[in-house]
């Protein structure tokens, strides 16, 4: 009964983004549980490639978050940002089946992942400004949840695809073209943002623009809650590794999907009840406990030399997801000054997608020359390595 009242205060426009975030997801994933297969499989793209164009594709999200942000800090028009970011996405999505070499797969996917980076950061801020205080774990957790159903709806749909198409990765990629659509119609149709108000100044009266006044006043407990983002965004690599690792255990390629099915599944699960948890008890706990998850994942699969112990690493990795990526985005949220949260998801974002962009090249480059085993190890390495600085950066957090 308690869950029940706690969700029955999440505002109206929270749920409808959360179901926006999952048709966009079953659209994205549809395609993207297959691509490392598509790549080097279909069109002859060595482990190094992938790890370049993930990396680079997810780094550049993550950086264009900021622009945004900062934009609908100085405009407060939030909608008018977001919708554009997914209509980007769901541009993208035909070039995936268009695509006969890696080049075009390339800018497909720096396209979709630019559209998400412009959706991001204001999408993230017009949660936090529907939501009262108190219950921003759990608002964050539902439409992190919402958003994994289709993280695991879209490869189980793109599995059955293959399945009945026999292995037609165009096929399945042009179907993926009708959430993207449908979600970008929710947005533009359904979300309605709280009443228009004056572009609010900075705290110290001056408008919000991209300048070192402006990360100053963001404030040693946001930038404190970035480095932990950070470090462990370094510590965890494209989940594109996650599919070349069940290949190299013998998982048939049609059922490669079902490794984001199953991470996934455990991230929605988890990600709710978590963002909750940490509305109660603090995010220091919860945070930690995350992070243990995933070195616990990293060395599941460096050991890993059958189909159980992927299916374990898998749960692992997304018992991490779960309990991290709600969590942190709240922390953001309370940390930074109201006026400023655009600009404060933006520059999170930015050093997480540098840490993306460095995990993800050298997990390719591992894999590429020394071999799986070693992607993992150096996983769990960096990952035992950001529970210090997790605790350093965090240690004001309540």
């Amino acid at each position: 009964m308690a869950a029940m009242r706690v969700t029955a205060r999440i505002p109206r426009g929270v749920w409808i983004l959360g179901f926006v975030s999952l048709l966009m997801d079953i659209s994205s994933e549809m395609i993207h549980s297959l691509l490392p297969l598509y790549l080097t499989v279909g069109l002859g793209a060595s482990a190094l490639a992938v790890g370049f164009i993930e990396g680079v594709a997810e780094a550049s999200a993550l950086i264009v978050k900021v622009f945004s942000g900062t934009l609908s800090d100085r405009l407060r028009k939030r909608k008018s940002i977001v919708a554009f970011g997914y209509g980007l996405a769901a541009i993208s999505k035909p070039l995936f089946a268009l695509a006969t070499g890696p080049v075009l797969v390339f800018a497909a996917r720096f396209i979709d992942r630019i559209g998400k980076g412009i959706r991001g950061a204001p999408r993230d801020a017009l949660i936090a400004d529907l939501t009262p205080e108190e219950i921003r774990g759990a608002a964050f957790g539902l439409r992190q949840s919402l958003d994994t159903v289709g993280g695991f709806a879209g490869p189980l749909l793109a599995t059955a695809l293959m399945l009945a198409w026999s292995d037609n990765f165009r096929a399945v990629f042009w179907v993926a073209v009708i959430p993207a659509a449908l979600s970008f119609l929710l947005i533009v149709l359904a979300v309605r943002e709280p009443a228009p108000a004056q572009p609010e100044p900075r705290p110290d009266g001056q408008p919000v623009r991209l300048d070192r006044h402006t990360l100053r006043a963001l404030g040693p407990a946001f930038w404190g809650v970035s480095a932990a983002g950070a470090a462990l965004t370094l510590a965890r690599f494209s989940e594109a590794f996650l599919i070349l690792r069940a290949d190299t255990l013998g998982l048939e390629m049609a059922y490669a999907p079902l490794v984001l099915v199953t991470m996934n599944l455990v991230y929605t699960v988890v990600a709710y009840p978590a963002g909750r948890l940490a509305d109660r008890i603090g995010p220091r706990a919860p945070l930690f406990a995350g992070i243990a998850c995933l070195v616990g994942a990293d060395i599941v699969l460096a050991l890993a030399n059958g189909l159980a112990a992927l299916a374990a690493g898998t749960v692992l990795w997304g018992l991490h997801m779960g309990v991290t990526q709600g969590l942190l985005s709240a922390m953001v949220a309370h940390a930074a000054p109201a006026q400023l949260r655009g600009t404060a998801f933006g520059f999170f974002s930015l050093a997480s997608g540098a840490a993306m962009l460095a995990a993800s090249v050298l997990a390719g480059a591992l894999w590429h020359y020394v071999g799986p085993e070693a992607t993992f190890w150096a996983g769990a390495a960096l990952a035992a390595l950001s529970f210090a600085i997790a605790g350093l950066a965090t240690r004001s957090a309540p």
